[in-house]
């Protein structure tokens, strides 16, 4: 029997070319070396030393901080870029896939006049097979994964659902995410149904046991704040097959010069590839619902409109509104409310030609002043 290999943890971990430090800390390093150097040679005639240190030390010392610095297992120089693209990139975006329209005269005279730009999403749309368009950047589907109590198992099941599990991940041949969400979690249908309920119950105690439930759950979502955990498993595939990564380390020059060949090929798609790649991304989805159901995980494919209101709430987590396919697009006029919906089809332009607009303007001008 060959004996276990220890795999580390942190594959991705760059190599190491001068002792501790990478190619990247001892680029940024050399880089500012030898600019001090060059601003030295330039001034050391006329500039004394101590007035040279005094600005080559704060200099040094932030180059090394940004070099060999981390926060949160991110390097600080990422983390840096990462800040000037947040604070370069437009703060008011709306979506508008023909253009942002100039705002009217009256409103562009305003100092508080703010200039949106386009958002751009990287889902483009949902086909009604639930299959999510990412554009030049493939496909994806979105499932539910059900959850498995592992410390409850015995050290053998451990060891099955974890040989399960590996079988799964050594299957793997393009990106797989698994998104552990959390949002709130809103108990007053339930709360409702309970009370509707309770009458029609054939014991008194049933009932009483059903009000007191009630009550127990609109109480507990007064005193705390209710989350629920959701599991996803989001598969996605390329339009155009990639090559494989050069190594643990993520892919090489090579790889990289060869997927932006593919990226540009990717905006030339016909409509065969786009299906033949819906076709690999089913087939993947399959492969994960056989190959994860032994280790107990059960994997549900989201409809269409479960996949919208899971992207719906992932761009807006903190709304009060509950996520749902109902909601009008950006393009979608809305005429009637939501209870009205049933019984107007369109605008009643009769209607509006009995509205007479400038009264009421000017009424409400009066009521205000």
């Amino acid at each position: 029997m060959t004996a276990p290999v220890r795999i580390p943890a942190d594959v991705d971990m760059h190599d190491r070319v001068l002792g501790p430090l990478t190619a990247r800390q001892l680029a940024i390093l050399a880089a500012a070396g030898a600019v001090l150097y060059l601003v030295w040679t330039a001034t050391n005639t006329f500039l004394p030393l101590p007035l040279f240190l005094t600005f080559a030390v704060p200099v040094a010392v932030a180059s090394a901080t940004i070099a060999l610095g981390k926060r949160d297992g991110v390097p600080m120089d990422k983390l840096l870029l990462a800040a000037v693209r947040q604070r370069l990139a437009p703060r008011h975006c709306v979506t508008a896939p023909e253009g942002v329209l100039p705002a009217p005269a009256w409103l562009a005279d305003r100092d508080e006049a703010v200039s949106p730009s386009t958002l751009q999403l990287p889902a483009e749309g949902v086909t009604e097979a639930g299959v999510v368009d990412l554009g030049i950047d493939g496909l994806a589907v979105v499932a539910v994964a059900s959850t498995v109590n592992f410390a409850l198992r015995t050290p053998n099941e451990q060891d099955a659902l974890v040989a399960s599990f590996g079988r799964y991940l050594h299957s793997l041949t393009a990106p797989v995410q698994a998104l552990v969400r959390t949002d709130r979690l809103d108990l007053s249908a339930q709360i409702g149904e309970l009370r509707d309920r309770a009458g029609g119950l054939p014991h008194p105690a049933l009932e009483a046991a059903a009000l007191e439930h009630a009550e127990y759950l609109a109480q507990l979502g007064t005193q705390t704040e209710l989350l629920r955990r959701q599991v996803l498993l989001v598969v996605r595939e390329p339009i155009v097959p990639t090559a494989p990564p050069d190594g643990l380390g993520g892919p090489g020059l090579f790889s990289a010069l060869v997927g932006r060949r593919r990226k540009r090929a990717a905006q030339r798609t016909t409509m065969g590839e786009r299906r033949a790649a819906e076709a690999r991304l089913v087939r993947r989805l399959g492969e994960a619902i056989e190959l994860l159901a032994p280790a107990g995980i059960v994997v549900t494919p989201l409809d269409a409109s479960q996949a919208t209101a899971v992207l719906a709430s992932a761009c807006n987590p903190d709304s009060l509104l509950p996520p749902s396919a109902g909601l009008a697009a950006a393009d979608e006029v809305i005429t009637t409310s939501g209870a009205d919906a049933g019984e107007y089809s369109s605008f009643d332009s009769t209607a509006a030609d009995d509205w007479d607009y400038d009264d009421e303007f000017e009424d409400g001008v009066r009521g205000q002043s």
